[in-house]
Protein backbone atom coordinates (compact mmCIF):
# COMPACT_ATOMS: atom_id res chain seq x y z
CA UNK A 1 0.00 0.00 0.00
CA UNK A 2 2.90 2.31 0.65
CA UNK A 3 4.51 2.16 -3.02
CA UNK A 4 0.60 3.44 -3.97
CA UNK A 5 0.48 5.86 -2.14
CA UNK A 6 4.07 6.95 -3.19
CA UNK A 7 3.54 6.23 -6.62
CA UNK A 8 0.23 8.21 -6.54
CA UNK A 9 2.20 11.07 -4.96
CA UNK A 10 4.90 11.44 -7.18
CA UNK A 11 2.24 11.40 -10.21
CA UNK A 12 0.13 13.92 -8.42
CA UNK A 13 3.84 15.94 -8.59
CA UNK A 14 4.74 15.50 -12.16
CA UNK A 15 1.56 16.06 -13.09
CA UNK A 16 1.20 19.36 -12.49
CA UNK A 17 1.41 22.70 -14.45
CA UNK A 18 4.52 21.59 -16.82
CA UNK A 19 4.87 25.27 -18.01
CA UNK A 20 6.77 27.55 -15.06
CA UNK A 21 8.07 29.76 -17.82
CA UNK A 22 8.92 33.57 -16.75
CA UNK A 23 7.18 35.60 -19.03
CA UNK A 24 8.47 39.46 -19.20
CA UNK A 25 5.08 41.24 -20.70
CA UNK A 26 5.49 45.14 -22.37
CA UNK A 27 2.67 47.27 -21.96
CA UNK A 28 1.44 50.57 -21.33
CA UNK A 29 0.79 52.05 -17.65
CA UNK A 30 -2.63 52.78 -18.78
CA UNK A 31 -3.57 49.51 -19.81
CA UNK A 32 -6.28 47.46 -18.09
CA UNK A 33 -6.87 44.80 -20.70
CA UNK A 34 -3.09 43.97 -20.34
CA UNK A 35 -3.02 43.40 -17.22
CA UNK A 36 -5.90 41.10 -17.16
CA UNK A 37 -4.19 39.16 -19.61
CA UNK A 38 -1.20 39.01 -17.07
CA UNK A 39 -3.80 37.60 -14.46
CA UNK A 40 -4.95 34.79 -17.33
CA UNK A 41 -1.23 34.04 -17.95
CA UNK A 42 -0.75 33.79 -14.05
CA UNK A 43 -3.52 31.67 -13.72
CA UNK A 44 -2.32 29.06 -16.47
CA UNK A 45 1.08 28.24 -14.30
CA UNK A 46 3.32 31.70 -15.60
CA UNK A 47 5.19 33.55 -14.04
CA UNK A 48 4.78 37.11 -15.17
CA UNK A 49 6.67 40.09 -14.41
CA UNK A 50 5.25 43.69 -16.37
CA UNK A 51 7.50 45.96 -17.95
CA UNK A 52 5.71 49.47 -18.21
CA UNK A 53 6.35 51.85 -21.18
CA UNK A 54 5.03 55.19 -22.46
CA UNK A 55 5.53 54.02 -26.22
CA UNK A 56 4.94 50.51 -27.28
CA UNK A 57 6.38 50.92 -30.87
CA UNK A 58 10.36 50.99 -30.01
CA UNK A 59 9.67 47.63 -28.18
CA UNK A 60 7.11 45.98 -31.43
CA UNK A 61 9.70 47.13 -33.40
CA UNK A 62 12.81 45.50 -31.78
CA UNK A 63 10.98 42.56 -31.46
CA UNK A 64 9.94 42.38 -35.02
CA UNK A 65 6.00 43.09 -34.97
CA UNK A 66 4.69 43.96 -37.64
CA UNK A 67 1.76 46.56 -37.77
CA UNK A 68 -0.17 43.89 -39.03
CA UNK A 69 0.23 41.95 -36.22
CA UNK A 70 0.29 44.46 -33.30
CA UNK A 71 -1.90 44.72 -30.42
CA UNK A 72 -1.44 46.48 -27.06
CA UNK A 73 1.45 44.59 -25.11
CA UNK A 74 4.06 42.25 -26.26
CA UNK A 75 5.19 39.15 -24.16
CA UNK A 76 9.14 37.68 -23.80
CA UNK A 77 9.05 33.93 -23.10
CA UNK A 78 11.83 31.80 -23.82
CA UNK A 79 13.35 33.71 -26.43
CA UNK A 80 9.95 33.96 -28.40
CA UNK A 81 7.42 36.82 -28.95
CA UNK A 82 3.98 37.13 -28.14
CA UNK A 83 1.99 39.64 -29.37
CA UNK A 84 -1.74 40.50 -27.67
CA UNK A 85 -4.17 38.36 -25.95
CA UNK A 86 -2.76 34.63 -27.01
CA UNK A 87 -4.89 32.44 -24.69
CA UNK A 88 -2.33 30.65 -23.02
CA UNK A 89 -2.67 27.39 -23.45
CA UNK A 90 -1.64 28.10 -27.06
CA UNK A 91 1.38 29.58 -25.53
CA UNK A 92 2.15 26.23 -24.06
CA UNK A 93 1.68 24.33 -26.79
CA UNK A 94 3.76 26.71 -29.17
CA UNK A 95 6.52 26.18 -26.27
CA UNK A 96 6.01 22.74 -26.25
CA UNK A 97 6.50 22.42 -29.99
CA UNK A 98 7.23 25.63 -31.88
CA UNK A 99 6.41 25.78 -35.35
CA UNK A 100 9.66 25.29 -37.49
CA UNK A 101 11.11 28.74 -37.72
CA UNK A 102 8.17 30.82 -35.74
CA UNK A 103 9.17 33.59 -33.44
CA UNK A 104 6.20 34.07 -31.88
CA UNK A 105 2.72 34.34 -31.77
CA UNK A 106 0.26 37.00 -32.58
CA UNK A 107 -3.59 37.94 -31.81
CA UNK A 108 -3.65 41.16 -33.53
CA UNK A 109 -6.06 43.77 -32.49
CA UNK A 110 -8.29 43.14 -29.25
CA UNK A 111 -10.62 41.01 -30.18
CA UNK A 112 -13.51 40.52 -27.39
CA UNK A 113 -13.72 37.08 -25.61
CA UNK A 114 -10.36 36.85 -25.97
CA UNK A 115 -7.76 36.61 -22.59
CA UNK A 116 -8.01 40.12 -21.02
CA UNK A 117 -10.93 41.37 -23.23
CA UNK A 118 -14.28 39.15 -21.73
CA UNK A 119 -17.24 41.45 -21.69
CA UNK A 120 -19.92 38.83 -20.43
CA UNK A 121 -20.31 35.80 -23.08
CA UNK A 122 -19.53 38.03 -26.10
CA UNK A 123 -16.92 36.48 -28.02
CA UNK A 124 -15.70 37.65 -31.69
CA UNK A 125 -14.16 35.35 -33.69
CA UNK A 126 -10.13 35.64 -34.22
CA UNK A 127 -7.27 33.83 -35.16
CA UNK A 128 -3.96 33.19 -33.45
CA UNK A 129 -1.03 33.65 -35.92
CA UNK A 130 2.18 32.08 -35.84
CA UNK A 131 5.07 34.16 -37.22
CA UNK A 132 8.64 34.23 -38.29
CA UNK A 133 11.62 37.19 -38.41
CA UNK A 134 11.32 36.96 -42.28
CA UNK A 135 7.63 38.73 -41.95
CA UNK A 136 6.14 35.03 -43.43
CA UNK A 137 2.87 34.73 -41.50
CA UNK A 138 0.72 31.18 -41.02
CA UNK A 139 -2.81 30.82 -39.09
CA UNK A 140 -1.77 29.02 -36.17
CA UNK A 141 -5.38 28.46 -34.40
CA UNK A 142 -8.75 29.87 -35.06
CA UNK A 143 -11.45 30.75 -32.37
CA UNK A 144 -15.01 31.01 -33.68
CA UNK A 145 -17.60 33.82 -32.13
CA UNK A 146 -20.36 33.10 -29.93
Amino acid sequence: MNKTILSLATFMLLSGPAVAADVLNHKSPYCGCCTEWTKHMQEAGFNVQEELHKNMNPIKQELGITPELASCHTAQIDGYVFEGHIPAEDIKAFLENPPKNAIGLAVPGMPMGSPGMEYGDKKDEFSVYAFNDKGQVFEYRHYDSK
